[in-house]
């Protein structure tokens, strides 16, 4: 075997251990749906009058509302990546994975990607629930997978950075801590509200962010409206955000394994 095939089956060996403590530990698991679920209810039902009545009322602003949520979502699948990582750092089991013949970035991979699918299961849940209060996309099987696609980029750069911050968390508590910038991120942009509709620092900063692009991208694909430039720029977001949390995370791993 080569050493690639070596790195594709250590890693699918990871991701089968991952997958195995998210079966054992379904609550952990979902539980990064609950929080976008609430604020969906919260904000459909207790805000969507006022807020949604310049949109064409309550059932107009589900509409808008609910890319924001999703992709929020996969922002708050970002906080059980990095306490699974931290918890895997700090209770000894790395010790053993350093005695055993496995390839050193195997251990990383493995979670990404099991966090990634589990990041994607929240995510059906939530257009679920998106679904039962009345949301009706007029997206065909092409936006569909395009949304899909976009989706899965937006976890997967983002779960990379969560994988960093697992890293540099000496507790489990502090790696709850890390994430939550990145998932109240999506509050700060057009998931809620129009960027225009902000004071001027504030839409400078919602229109330039990451996640307003991406928001705006899955809005018009669920829609079947133009998205613009903004798919272009969400993936150059996602490529970016991807690349970076890697090369941290992997330099933060190598140095962690080698004391």
């Amino acid at each position: 075997m080569s050493a690639l095939s070596y790195a594709v089956h250590d890693s699918m060996t990871m991701l089968r251990r991952n997958l195995r403590h998210a079966l054992r530990y379904p609550a952990v698991s979902l539980g990064a749906s609950m929080m976008p679920i609430l604020m969906l209810l919260l904000f459909v039902y207790a805000f969507g009058d006022s807020i949604g009545a310049g949109m064409g009322g309550r059932d107009a602003y589900l509409e808008y509302l609910t890319p924001g949520i999703v992709i929020m979502g996969v922002a708050s699948g970002a906080m059980s990546t990095s306490i699974a990582v931290c918890s895997d750092m700090t209770e000894g089991i790395i010790n053993r994975f350093r005695t055993m013949n496995i390839t050193r970035s195997s251990f990383i991979t493995g979670h990404v990607v099991g966090s990634v699918i589990q990041t994607m299961v929240s995510v059906v849940l939530v257009v679920a629930v998106a679904l039962a209060l009345g949301f009706r996309p007029d997206a065909g099987p092409l936006e569909w997978l395009a949304a899909a696609g976009l989706l899965t980029a937006v976890a997967f750069a983002v779960t990379w950075l969560a994988a960093a911050f697992g890293l540099i968390s000496k507790t489990v508590e502090s790696a709850s801590n890390k994430p939550l910038l990145v998932q109240f991120l999506p509050f700060l942009g057009s998931a809620f509200v129009p960027a225009g509709s902000m004071s001027p620092g504030l839409r400078w900063f919602a229109e330039y962010q990451p996640f307003t692009p991406m928001t705006e991208t899955l809005r018009g694909l669920l829609s079947g409206s133009e998205i613009g430039a903004n798919g272009w720029i969400s993936l150059g977001w996602c490529a970016g955000i991807a690349l970076f949390g890697y090369v941290w995370s992997r330099s933060l791993f190598n140095s962690t394994t080698k004391r």
